[in-house]
């Protein structure tokens, strides 16, 4: 029988260290209701249930990374984040303390994600001992993605083709698939539009993760 999660540590990772191209400027220190991504995605993961977060950065110093050791993140360097997430992925994952038996995996464009939303896949993830655990909102997977520490290996093979995204595919037979009615799970902010949008919804709903 697989081992489950309860009772074990599970670590927040947010990649931020891409260059925001579709953005047009630092995705990380835009705000939503008076918060940055970052602020909202630490407090989600933290509040979730994640101990340790970390976040992957381009470099050790400057506003993002004062911000996310302000949060209580610790913070790692990807000094060639040119290659995709998956390298920032693999950073955390080196950085892990055996005791960490999984990670919760949330992009910091995810910034609409709801930390109960966190503590219902961190809880379906120990009661049902997948290997990997997914929020779905109606027909689409979304974010965070939960993956225990039995893929580890997989996601840091460097012959791997795809990112992470590979590593899902392979074992989205076996995966748990949690209903949400959270549709930030499927909310990638990374352009403009898709920026003022948020902005819109937060202000409209009143949402304050």
């Amino acid at each position: 029988m697989t081992p489950s999660l309860i009772g074990s540590a599970i670590a927040g990772v947010v990649p931020a260290a891409g260059a925001s191209r579709r953005m047009g400027r630092t995705k990380a220190l835009l705000q939503l209701n008076g918060k940055s991504f970052l602020e909202r995605v630490v407090n989600t993961l933290r509040q979730g249930g994640c101990d340790p977060v970390y976040v992957v950065l381009s470099e050790s110093d400057g506003e993002v990374a004062d911000e996310a050791r302000r949060l209580g993140a610790s913070v790692l360097v990807n000094h060639d984040p040119g290659e995709g997430p998956i390298t920032s992925l693999r950073i955390a994952l080196e950085a892990l303390d055996d005791a960490v038996d999984g990670i919760a995996y949330l992009p910091v464009d995810h910034a609409l994600v709801g930390s109960d939303t966190v503590s219902s896949l961190l809880q379906a993830a120990a009661t049902y001992a997948a290997d990997l655990t997914l929020p779905v909102y109606g027909p689409k997977r979304g974010h965070p993605a939960i993956f225990r520490r039995t893929l580890f290996a997989e996601l840091l093979e460097p012959t791997l083709e795809g990112g992470a995204r590979t590593i899902v595919h392979r074992h989205l037979g076996s995966a748990h698939l949690m209903e949400s009615m959270d549709r930030g799970v499927i909310a990638d902010i990374d352009t403009p539009e898709l920026y003022l949008q948020a902005q819109e919804a937060v202000g409209s709903e009143g949402v304050t993760p």
